[in-house]
């Protein structure tokens, strides 16, 4: 297969469907190019990630661990997903809290691009599938979203502890992505770009093809030999870069070149803004350079000229005001270099398009230059040279070799600085067999076709389900019947009520529909132009509107609900919560399938519901008031009068009376201490602390209501309400008295002195319609009425003196209105 159509078959995989793809190449086979291209023209949306901070800012993306938020220590299987239940997980590392943000970005995310995908490790690749099915769909791989692997395997392999594999090495048969628990589990394909477009000797590119393959020739080997000179001494004219196995290694070479240059370094400063750590940093922060220093270009020129590429190799040839002169072989003209930027990206939601786009949170300025006589192996991944020395010992881990040649343009322009054996030559067995596995399964256009149907009926599968949102209800409807009691409001009703008709007229109707869906997409016909099929997900699509509005949104948009448990309120907060977001998007979704199913605008509707969900609150406690409250504008004053008090004292409202306690009062309006007694939750001292409070509403809430009892204003006395009638004072005392109050309470609430009441009392006392008993203690009684005969009975003032201050005015009154009354008999 020609380049051209691998290359158009990758996009139109990435485009069209939802597969998982593995995009691989030899190096030069144009997978950076790939990517910019998909970056710049694709409509998903996508985020791009690379293991490195070096890879991150070349691949125009971020760190994996930044983005995902992920331990750099092994995770396993599992540990992502249970970190909700587990308050610490396996490597110890605390609960990650995710901002909304970062939420809603994954929550719309249709594509995810990994960047050098061979250096990353199998259970880093599955603690992504975990953050992704976290917040997005559980049940598939990555939850639900494409993601597109660009590598080589032949390069540069995960860095793994000999302890973090001690630990892994029970969940997973190698090291590599490809042995990670989701890339198994998914629908993948791999597609492997052939056209080398850095070498053009065939030669050299049949023995990196079979350095690759693990099938070095004796041949080839006897080549490579050829390139093996000891005692190679470039000029520095002629541009050799020494790529060596470890970075102290290259610094050495670097500072020794740069020392033996005459004349005297000039110093260039990075400028910093913003976050931009230190391990991303393109080249060095403090740059030396001399006139005739070897320097090799870290960026691509950013301007219209495109005069240097990342690697290209050059001399340094002088300094001018904010500009470096250097000149390259292949050139016949100094390039005049200026500051080039780097960003480092963050993403974020555009609140206007509701896009995902690409925030700058920092920037590094500096020369794009680097000191280039020796690099090593790691750091050229990526670049081109026209002349390598490689100088690597016996050192080689698997993929070094195979990076460390295939950085060169033409083996004449590779010189061994030691010999390479065939054992040296390192290729992974397990990289291998996947490599011959994947080769010998190219996918091809009915490939293509087929995920193309899967996607679009995996859209319609999940567009029809409404299994989230019936758990949800029957989740929260559960709650809310097990906690009645403590509950006000009408949203267990509504609920209660809902729930039997969710059933059979929403989720089975759409389990029901679904395999007409399947159908239509397993069909030959296309399904964009099938006219039966778009009938069909039409009509669909208004019914289950219909059915939704009717019976969910009308319940979220008119619903009461308050409770003083916090835990109860914040579980069924939570279920009114997720269902309003997971219903707002569905019926965005059924909405965009009105008039025609499009998968593109499908999937773009969808992404965007996820930021224009409706607002969700719940009422605030003062609007809610159940249908079973009798006097729901009591119940209102006694919750307003409870945050009062509960405010004063800085205490939950529940600590000065209990919802159901307020209910009770509601509704059976007690307004005498002894009926307040019988209220659930008003006990000696609640009724102590705040009964005379409670008795004072209810009995302003009776007058008002004209039922039988006291009426207030502020410029007459306190009246009895009967209709035609002025009432006695006394008798109004005489009343409340036989309510149940207490003379001081009576006094309290008709704000009149304790003797005053006492006076009233005492002439019903002396009427024999009250028992003297229940205002003086018998042993009392006696010895007043012995004091009263003798001194006489209208002689109060001398029987008080007589009797001392054991004895009250009002108890010497309450014996003398008997003595009276007897008197009269």
């Amino acid at each position: 297969m020609e380049s051209n159509s691998q290359l158009d078959l990758a996009h139109k995989f990435v485009r069209f469907t939802n597969t998982t793809i593995f995009l691989t190449g030899k190096a030069g086979t144009g997978k950076t190019t790939f990517l910019r291209q998909l970056k710049e023209e694709l409509p998903k949306r996508m985020v791009v990630v690379a293991p490195t901070g070096v890879a991150a800012i070349n691949a125009g993306g971020v760190t994996i661990h930044s983005f995902f938020q992920l331990p750099f220590g092994p995770i396993m299987p599992g540990q992502i997903l249970n970190e909700d239940k587990n308050p610490k997980t396996e490597s110890n590392s605390p609960i990650r809290k995710y901002r909304k943000e970062k939420i809603d970005i994954i929550k719309s995310l249709d594509l995810l691009i990994i960047d050098e995908i061979s250096m990353v490790r199998a259970d880093l690749l599955d603690g992504i599938d975990e953050v992704l099915r976290k917040f997005k769909n559980r049940n598939l791989p990555f939850g639900g979203v494409q993601v597109l692997m660009i590598g080589d395997l032949q390069q540069l392999p995960p860095v793994v502890k000999n302890e973090e594999w001690s630990l892994l090495r029970n969940h997973y048969e190698t090291p590599f992505f490809f042995s990670s628990r989701a890339f198994l589990q998914s629908q993948h394909i791999s597609i492997e770009l052939t056209h080398v477009y850095r070498q053009k000797d065939e030669s050299f590119i049949k023995i990196l093809n079979e350095i690759r393959n693990n099938q070095l020739s004796q041949e080839s080997y006897t080549e490579l030999e050829k390139r093996y000179l000891p005692d190679f001494k470039p000029s520095d004219k002629d541009g050799y870069i020494t790529l060596t196995t470890h970075n102290a290694r290259a610094q050495k070479i670097n500072e020794e070149k740069l020392k033996q240059l005459k004349g005297k370094p000039q110093q260039f400063m990075a400028n910093i803004t913003g976050i931009f750590p230190e391990y991303s940093f393109p080249t060095e922060e403090q740059l030396q350079l001399k006139t005739g220093a070897q320097v090799m270009f870290v960026k691509n020129d950013s301007s219209p000229e495109k005069l240097y590429f990342n690697g290209k190799i050059g001399t340094v040839t002088g300094f001018g005001d904010d500009v470096i002169h250097v000149k390259c072989e292949t050139d016949n003209f100094e390039i005049d270099v200026y500051p080039e930027d780097w960003h480092n990206i963050n993403y974020s939601i555009n609140p206007e398009s509701k896009e995902i786009e690409e925030t700058i949170s920092g920037g590094f300025s500096q020369f794009p230059l680097k000191l280039a006589w020796a690099i090593t192996i790691h750091k050229s991944q990526g670049l081109t040279f026209e002349r390598a020395v490689i100088d690597a010992n016996a050192a080689f881990a698997h993929g070094q070799v195979y990076v460390a040649l295939s950085r060169c343009k033409s083996l004449e322009g590779l010189v061994l600085k030691s010999t390479l054996s065939k054992s040296g030559i390192i290729c992974d067995n397990a990289v291998s067999k996947f490599t011959q596995n994947m080769e010998a399964n190219p996918p091809g256009e009915e490939n293509l076709e087929n995920s193309i149907r899967k996607y679009q009926f995996q859209l319609l599968e999940e567009l029809f389900s409404f299994h989230d949102i019936y758990r949800i209800c029957n989740y929260c409807n559960k709650h809310l019947q097990e906690n009645r009691n403590s509950i006000q409001g009408n949203l267990a009703d509504k609920m209660n009520a809902a729930l039997p008709f969710l059933g059979p007229e929403i989720l089975v109707v759409g389990e029901k529909f679904i395999p007409s869906v399947k159908r239509y997409c397993t069909d030959n016909q296309n399904l964009h132009e099938n006219k039966e099929a778009q009938e069909r997900i039409s009509k669909a699509s208004a019914y289950f509107v219909g059915k939704l509005e009717e019976h969910l949104q009308s319940i979220l948009k008119d619903f009461s609900f308050d409770t003083d448990n916090q835990s109860i309120k914040k579980v069924i907060e939570g279920h009114l919560k997720q269902l309003n977001e997971k219903l707002s998007v569905k019926l965005v979704s059924l909405k965009s399938c009105l008039k025609k199913f499009d998968t593109a605008n499908y999937q773009t509707v969808r992404a965007k519901a996820h930021f224009e969900k409706q607002n969700f609150r719940l009422k605030s406690p003062k609007e809610v008031v159940d249908e079973n409250v009798k006097h729901p504008n009591l119940f209102r004053i006694l919750k307003k009068w409870r945050k009062n008090m509960a405010d004063k004292i800085n205490a939950p409202v529940y600590y000065i009376a209990s919802q159901q306690s307020l209910v009770d009062i509601a509704n059976n309006l007690p307004y005498t201490t002894d009926q307040l007694k019988d209220v659930k939750g008003f006990g000696k001292k609640k009724i102590e602390h705040y009964g005379a409070d409670v008795i004072k509403m209810v009995t302003e809430y009776r007058q008002g209501q004209n039922l039988g009892l006291l009426n207030f204003t502020s410029a007459e006395p306190k009246k009895i309400i009967k209709p035609g009638n002025k009432q006695d004072t006394k008798e109004i005392s005489l009343e409340l008295y036989k309510d149940g109050r207490t003379v001081r309470e009576i006094s309290a609430f008709r704000d009149l002195t304790v003797a005053t009441i006492d006076k009233h009392l005492a002439h019903y006392v002396g009427l024999g319609m009250l028992p003297l008993d229940k205002f003086v203690e018998k042993k009392k009684i006696k010895k007043i009425k012995k004091q009263l005969e003798k001194e006489g009975v209208e002689s109060l003032n001398e029987c008080k003196q007589e009797l001392g201050s054991d004895y009250s005015y009002s108890e010497i009154r309450y014996v003398q209105a008997y003595l009276k009354n007897a008197n009269t008999k």
